[in-house]
């Protein structure tokens, strides 16, 4: 059965998710990538509850995604070596070798992987529980008292809550999440790293440089391109007055953050000193000159800062949906080895995301039965 099932799931990848063997199919690359957000997402779906996964799931997700991984067994690159005769004459020979990125990455995204799923496993014995919001509403109302709920089920009723005991969590245990909370955020950390690392390297699609404005200055707006042109310049000033801004808006800010990025480099890069083509134009080729680099300079400062305010939005904001270059580097991307280890570890980074504001949500719950008594 299960070779059935593999034969199924490459026959997909192969067809680019066409499988009726028309013209519809996908690359492979992006196939592959939506292959493990997918998987990723029948697995761990959106992790409301802090519990162990089940045999099946867990089962699920590591024999699959050691079929997708299989995959990089066959990306290599050839490195020139010598090879020794037995009469001792030598010649160049290509050899072929692990490709450098996937040497790297891979087995520190399987290590981060590790980290996750036995986290999950440490939740099987825990002093709070998870009860329906129709349950908790409903002892709220026998006893008079507030409901203790979460900010993020204001809107979204449906969601279970924790539970934690009336004099809340004990010592030991709080110790325990917070150890918890701190392992699984450098596991955050790393694969928002490596996964930032390897969107940085995949070529910008030709459709997203046409999208792009005629100058930065318009793309960002006028405020922010002023508090990027101060000469005192703080992105974590500027960061403080989005605390409370929705998730919709702070996306659209690092997307013309990055699209201002991008347009000021293309710009830099293209700019090249031209004359008039007359003989009598020196003066003014000195002038021109001056402008230019004043003007180049500028705009490498402009990169630089909007380049630091756009990473410290991103830690800041960690749960921050793809921005529209991630969504168009992801979709034109061809390279299968750079598919496979961007998926992988936006997957990966989702999940300890999750896994960390689950663990908020029981720290919350503790403080107000705290404060309660």
């Amino acid at each position: 059965a299960e070779v059935e099932m593999m034969k199924e799931r490459f026959a997909r990848l192969l067809l680019g998710e066409d499988m009726s063997g028309g013209s519809k199919g996908v690359c492979t690359a992006l196939a592959i990538s939506n292959a493990i957000t997918n998987l990723s997402a029948s697995v761990f779906g959106e992790l409301w509850r802090l519990e162990p996964l089940s045999v099946e799931k867990k089962k699920m997700w590591r024999r699959e995604m050691e079929w997708i991984l299989s995959v990089t067994d066959h990306i290599v690159e050839l490195v020139p070596t010598w090879q020794t005769f037995p009469d001792g004459s030598s010649v160049e020979v290509m050899v072929s070798n692990p490709r450098a990125d996937l040497h790297i990455n891979l087995p520190a995204l399987r290590k981060l992987d590790m980290m996750l799923l036995e986290c999950l496993d440490g939740f099987s014995k825990t002093e709070f529980w998870y009860v329906d919001q129709s349950v908790a509403m409903s002892e709220a109302e026998e006893q008079g008292t507030p409901r203790k709920s979460l900010p993020r089920q204001e809107e979204k009723w449906w969601l279970p809550t924790p539970r934690v005991p009336a004099n809340g969590l004990s010592a030991e245990s709080k110790k325990r999440l917070q150890h918890q909370k701190d392992s699984i955020n450098q596991v955050l950390k790393a694969s928002m790293a490596i996964n930032a690392q390897v969107l940085s390297e995949m070529d910008v699609p030709e459709v997203y440089w046409e999208s792009l404005p005629k100058n930065g200055r318009s793309s960002l707006g006028e405020g922010f391109y002023r508090c990027l042109s101060f000469e005192q310049f703080s992105p974590e000033a500027l960061l403080a007055t989005l605390t409370m801004a929705s998730e919709h808006h702070i996306l659209e800010i690092a997307n013309r953050v990055e699209a201002a990025i991008h347009t000021w480099k293309r710009k830099v890069s293209s700019r090249h000193p031209h004359t008039d083509g007359k003989p009598n134009a020196r003066s003014s080729w000195g002038g021109l000159m001056k402008d230019l680099v004043g003007d180049g300079d500028r705009r490498e400062t402009l990169i630089a800062r909007a380049e630091t305010l756009l990473l410290c939005l991103k830690h800041k904001f960690p749960g921050l949906p793809q921005t529209l270059l991630d969504i168009h580097k992801i979709q034109y991307n061809k390279d299968v080895g750079q598919s496979i280890l961007e998926s992988y570890s936006r997957v990966l980074e989702s999940l300890a995301f999750s896994i960390i504001s689950r663990i908020d949500d029981v720290l919350h719950i503790d403080e107000l039965a705290m404060t309660a008594d």
